[in-house]
């Protein structure tokens, strides 16, 4: 579902709504809005405070129905914890959970007063959009493949206000815009691979093409890419009845003749290891493994609906990599777009190979300014850095500083790793210039350097988001990172 979200400057006792939202911290102090709703409501909240039926503990929330005094039907009280430690990412969570709160009620409408409390370091703009992408994540469902459900008789969320004024309106703006980034990546992301292969991409893109002025899309197929030398891509799709696709989208929102910024995201739609087939358990999240591409379509999406005055290209190799008697195979040596040959000593290292042609490309293609790659790429990243962090990569310490301060802005955290050629000795090959991997020690890095070799003479930098693009588990779900990372970057190049 998605939310309507608008600002709102009433005060919260005053406001007729179906429900208002305010705050408490974990001693007992009220935020403002709150202390004004228990006033009107003569003392309703602290009394649920001194009984403990309100601890304030973070992420917590409590109701209180038809309150007398107050205009709205219902006062949800979210816990904030401690005051002293509140910070963005707590901000976030409170957000994340008062929407959760706020979708079990049967209402359609409410008023959030937590904008107004104070979080160190950030304005008002910037506490409009982190609670507005918080509720909208909260609110995604995702019901694609599901048995069409009679519509409830119960009303359900549909819009939320935010307490905030002129100052905050730039933040409600990008909020919109990166929310329905986000929401594409992630439902490109969890759509069973049945649906979602290759030319299912393909055609979402050029249908967004088609939609919006300023932007072009082209699709390269294995025929036109076989003539031009994509021979490490088109390695990985031989497997599969569903044939590889080069998806490449446009977006000329700067000033003619403009080096473009670019964005790759590998898009392996589903990924079964090839020959070097992956163990049963879990394989059905390999669907995920087109997070990369769907993350960077996810943020040309918002970038588009922003109107950044930015040139940008989106470039996506979508394959799917099956075992089957024409398959690649461990020992094959594949030609690359870069004319580098490479020796397959493992199948399952498949996005690097069809990323280093995708990377050629769009280096020979467009020169761009900045040359950005997303990927699900390896499980060392997550072993390394967990669920919390994507792993970043990159030779430009200017590059990697923004990309890091963007994440800490959005909260889309990114942790660097080194690109040392210290490294590269790993991908030594007696059979071809380079091998497709380095050995299990370092193997986040070592496919960092895989790509570097490729990116020679650009401004790259490479994104491991195989720990952040999903949640684990049977019922796990697409994040839509690095959506926000990706275009809070832009933002601020734009500006």
């Amino acid at each position: 579902m998605t939310l309507q979200f608008s600002l709102g400057s009433a005060a919260p006792e005053s406001v007729e709504t179906p429900c208002v939202v305010v705050g408490v911290y974990e001693n007992g102090l009220l935020t403002s809005a709150a202390a004004r709703v228990d006033t009107a409501a003569h003392g309703a909240i602290k009394r649920q405070v001194e009984s403990g039926d309100i601890n304030g503990k973070a992420g917590t929330t409590a109701m209180l129905f038809a309150p007398e005094g107050v205009a709205a039907k219902r006062v949800l009280v979210v816990g904030l914890g401690t005051q002293k430690t509140f910070d963005g990412a707590r901000y976030q969570k409170v957000n994340i959970e008062a929407a959760r709160a706020l979708g079990r009620l049967p209402i359609d409408g409410a008023v959030s007063y937590l904008t107004e409390v104070d979080v160190p370091g950030h304005d008002a703009a910037w506490r409009v959009r982190t609670a507005a992408l918080a509720a909208d994540y909260a609110a995604y469902r995702y019901t694609a493949t599901f048995k069409p459900r009679e519509k409830s008789a119960q009303p359900e969320l549909t819009a939320l206000a935010f307490a905030g004024g002129d100052d905050a309106q730039a933040g409600l703006a990008q909020a919109i815009a990166i929310a329905e980034g986000v929401r594409v990546a992630r439902e490109l992301a969890n759509l069973p691979p049945n649906i979602c292969n290759p030319a299912y991409i393909a055609s979402q893109a050029e249908q967004f093409a088609a939609q919006h002025d300023k932007v072009s899309c082209t699709v390269l197929d294995h025929e036109k890419m076989g003539e031009l030398g994509f021979g490490s891509l088109l390695a990985v799709g031989r497997g599969s009845a569903n044939k590889p696709k080069l998806v490449v989208l446009e977006y000329k929102g700067g000033a003619e003749g403009d080096k473009p910024y670019a964005f790759v995201g590998k898009g392996i739609t589903f990924d079964t290891g090839g020959i070097s087939l992956k163990p049963g358990p879990g394989m059905e999240e390999m669907k995920f493994d087109m997070g990369g591409a769907a993350g960077v379509i996810g943020s040309f999406v918002a970038a588009v609906k922003l109107g950044l005055p930015v040139n940008l290209v989106c470039v996506v190799p979508a394959v799917e990599n099956m075992p089957d008697g024409d398959s690649y195979r461990p020992s094959d040596v594949l030609t690359s777009l870069s004319g580098l040959t490479i020796e397959v000593l493992n199948t399952d290292a498949e996005g690097r190979l069809i990323l280093c042609d995708a990377l050629t490309y769009t280096a020979q293609t467009f020169q761009p300014k900045v040359l950005i790659d997303a990927a699900t790429l390896t499980g060392a990243c997550v072993i390394a850095l967990g669920k919390h962090a994507s792993g970043l990569m990159s030779k430009h310490d200017d590059l990697a500083a923004e990309l890091i301060a963007a994440g800490e802005n959005t909260l889309d955290r990114a942790w660097r790793l080194p690109l040392w050629d210290d490294y590269q000795v790993q991908l030594e090959s007696g059979f071809a210039d380079v091998a497709n991997i380095g050995g299990k020690n370092a193997g986040a890095i070592t496919a960092g350097c895989f790509l570097a070799r490729f990116t020679e003479g650009q401004r790259w930098a490479h994104l491991d988001i195989a720990g952040t693009a999903w949640d684990e588990g049977r019922k796990g779900l697409a994040t839509g990172r690095p959506v926000s990372l990706l275009v809070q970057w832009l933002m601020d190049r734009a500006a």
